[in-house]
């Protein structure tokens, strides 16, 4: 992650698609106090800073320290089952492609504490992997324990008291070619490897790759959605 966030097009196309959620509610604004739950290695609080001031926290050690790198002084190690924040002190949660992974046992857990650290009437946005018929070698190469549908994290959000304002599929416009793909590496075994999909393609290709995310990004902006997709997105509210 640390070698390509900040030059890969999913990364890129990927934080084009969460600032059109979050403008639509956040425009203009520069002074909310921000939460990246699960922070990685800081490319995402790094794109957040846009909307005011960033903290995060990942449990690993070796994301903290190549994060601390770009983003001194402001990223903890902590569990999203244990959230090492005060209740109440966030305008914003974010997670982005965290409360899937098999180190997050029980993901109601998490959410509450993503509740408690927010303020009443504070949001959080979360992103997930999309439907389990689309597990494949990226999945085991980040250890994912499950995968959703739209439905799933919005009953997720219900169910720990926020309410969901938006929510839609994204990673649309190439799903044909995933979908493929998952079906050779069933049918022909030998296809498939032990790394993820996150190496860094031709220039070329990479460039290509980054203008389907950004037509979703102008499609969401217009407040349309996607019916289906690689991942699911969802803002939601908490309420008092």
């Amino acid at each position: 992650m640390a070698a390509v966030e900040d030059r890969h097009w999913w990364y890129g196309g990927m934080r084009r698609i969460a600032a059109a959620m979050l403008d639509e509610v956040y425009g203009g604004q520069c002074d909310l106090r921000i939460l990246d739950a699960g922070c990685g290695t800081g490319g995402n609080a790094l794109f957040l800073r846009r909307y005011g001031q960033v903290a995060g926290f990942d449990l690993a050690a070796e994301a903290l320290e190549l994060g601390g790198k770009r983003l001194p002084g402001i990223l903890a190690r902590g569990s999203v089952l244990q959230i090492p924040f005060a209740d109440g002190r966030f305008d914003l949660v974010t997670s982005f492609d965290v409360l899937y992974h098999r180190a997050v046992p029980d993901e109601d857990r998490a959410l509450g504490e993503m509740r408690r650290v927010l303020r009443p009437g504070g949001r959080l946005l979360i992103r997930l992997p999309a439907y389990e018929f689309l597990r494949s070698k990226h999945d085991r190469a980040v250890h994912t324990r499950r995968r959703y549908t739209a439905a799933d994290a919005r009953a997720l959000l219900r169910g720990r008291g926020f309410v969901v304002e938006r929510c839609s599929y994204v990673n649309s416009l190439l799903f044909p070619l995933p979908l493929v793909l998952r079906m050779l590496e069933r049918a022909l075994p030998a296809l498939e490897q032990q790394e993820s999909d996150l190496t860094m393609p031709a220039p070329l290709i990479n460039e290509a790759l980054r203008w389907p995310l950004a037509a979703e990004a102008a499609w969401l902006a217009s407040g349309r959605s996607f019916p289906i997709g690689l991942s699911v997105i969802c803002r939601a509210r908490r309420e008092p």
